[in-house]
């Protein structure tokens, strides 16, 4: 149990006197219930910041945040409902929308993944927490009920849009022909859907054609080269990797500029380039692939977004780079890029045996 982790709980202690205030009768109830239900608002700012800056985020901290903020907003709308203060659709659309969300994070976690809070999410709880706040001082202040109103229509149009982003951003949890789908064992994904048969094909070209290839990558953390290890008799066509994840083991073991470095950031086509560049000297291989990019949850503070990812493969063409954007959560971003990176492998691996056979 760390700091954030104990404000988010506190988020849920604060939830039996929140509903006690707002139906007791005394003189400042609403006025005290409001002043509380800002303040345990502000602990869902306080505990992200906080995990952020002190390396505490977990997986615990991500599965219980969002549970709180529902369960925080959701029994204090329902109170407000038996007093009057609200319609009672209101409530059905914004439990509706939760209760698919939480549907989702179950579906995820079966497979061991956790879906943490978007950025849309946080701005709908944000949203529905001003929503309430008003909603509650509207009985001591009526001059407040036309904004009350109002913000309580932002509020449902921000939860029912970020219902549909969370739906779409991790589609491929509910989807027959995603390629994250989970396989008849229950456990990994389907072969014939995962990079598993990529690394299979990308063997079978580099034995037939006799090509070697390295990695070197960044957010995969070794993915890649897990993928084409597994397949039996690599060794024949693998001779190594490098997981780059820092800036200075890019610099020192991959020979990319520091300067490349400082002035486009890590997650670049450039970079990506180096690092193929880099892999295929140090090992004198055929092919080398560069992956780089930002997995998520959180971004890298350079105001590139979540999913952004290069890949470049290095041959004796050269090392063009590909840039994708990828919508999933952490582990299925990771492994979009690792597919990806496979499957631009086997492509060069085509183009480089058609020139030596010319």
């Amino acid at each position: 149990m760390n700091i954030p982790n104990a404000l988010t709980l506190s988020r849920l202690v604060a939830i039996p006197p929140l509903m006690v205030l707002l139906m007791v009768r005394f003189p400042g109830h609403d006025q005290l219930a409001a002043a509380l239900f800002i303040v345990f608002s502000l602990t869902d700012t306080l505990d992200g910041q906080i995990a952020r800056r002190r390396g505490t985020v977990s997986d615990f901290g991500k599965f219980l945040d969002p549970l709180a903020d529902k369960l925080f907003v959701l029994s204090v709308l329902i109170v407000l409902v038996q007093e009057g203060l609200v319609a009672a659709w209101v409530v059905v659309v914004i439990f509706s929308r939760e209760l698919i969300i939480t549907i989702l994070r179950s579906v995820a976690a079966a497979q061991g993944r956790v879906i943490p809070a978007a950025p849309l999410g946080k701005t709908k709880t944000v949203m529905q927490m001003a929503a309430v706040t008003l909603l509650i001082l509207q009985r001591p202040y009526p001059i407040v009920v036309p904004l009350a109103d109002l913000v309580v229509a932002v509020a449902i149009v921000f939860t029912i849009w970020s219902g549909l982003d969370y739906l779409w951003r991790f589609r491929y949890l509910i989807s027959s022909r995603s390629p994250n789908r989970v396989g008849p064992s229950g456990g990994a994904p389907a072969e014939e859907e995962s990079g598993a048969l990529l690394a299979r094909q990308l063997g079978d070209l580099l034995r037939e054609r006799g090509l070697t290839v390295a990695v070197a990558e960044s957010c995969t953390g070794g993915m890649v080269g897990s993928l084409i290890t597994d397949q039996p008799g690599s060794s024949a066509y693998f001779l190594g990797g490098v997981i780059a994840y820092s800036d200075a083991v890019k610099r020192d073991e991959l020979g990319v500029p520091a300067g490349l470095l400082k002035r486009l950031g890590a997650v670049s086509a450039e970079v990506a380039q180096a690092m193929a560049d880099g892999a295929r000297s140090r090992f004198g291989t055929d092919l080398a692939v560069g992956v780089t990019g930002i997995a998520g949850p959180d971004a890298d503070g350079s105001g590139k977004p979540v999913g952004l990812t290069y890949v470049a493969v290095a041959s004796e063409h050269g090392s063009p780079a590909h840039e994708y954007t990828f919508t999933g959560d952490r582990w299925s971003n990771r492994r979009q890029a690792a597919a990806e990176a496979l499957r631009l492998l086997a492509e060069e691996a085509r183009s480089v045996v058609k020139v030596k056979t010319a």
